[in-house]
């Protein structure tokens, strides 16, 4: 697993019970799904169409640093599919695990169009 992104757990990302609100961390999963997918396709026009069971573990607190990872599982057609555990950077404490998230390239009339890339690039 890769991690490719840092977050610091400020106020406003906060529940009522002082952790770390689980929409802003699916917020911040999907924006970098996005960009991990982007960046192993080498294309733009990609829309979630997937997350599996989110798992929650554990909490974040105020002034936590948690990192984000990915790791590809497999690539279709027009889709890849990623796995994905947020952890505390400090602790390496799971926060949260999704095993499959799954984006599909679209064309310029939204329908999945074939991305040409293999797990062996």
């Amino acid at each position: 697993m890769k991690f490719h992104c840092r977050k610091w757990i400020k106020p406003e990302d906060l529940n009522p019970h002082k952790t770390l609100f689980g929409g802003r961390l699916l917020e911040w999963i999907d924006e970098e799904a996005a960009i991990y997918s982007m960046c192993q396709l080498e294309q733009k026009s990609l829309v979630t169409k997937f997350i599996s069971e989110i798992n929650f573990v554990s909490s974040a607190r105020y002034g936590d640093v948690i990192e984000i990872g990915f790791d590809t599982v497999s690539l279709g057609n027009s889709s890849i599919t990623m796995s994905c555990i947020a952890r505390n950077k400090l602790t390496k404490e799971t926060i949260l695990s999704i095993d499959q998230i799954v984006f599909v390239l679209l064309d310029e009339n939204g329908k999945p169009k074939p991305h040409g890339k293999t797990m062996k690039e």
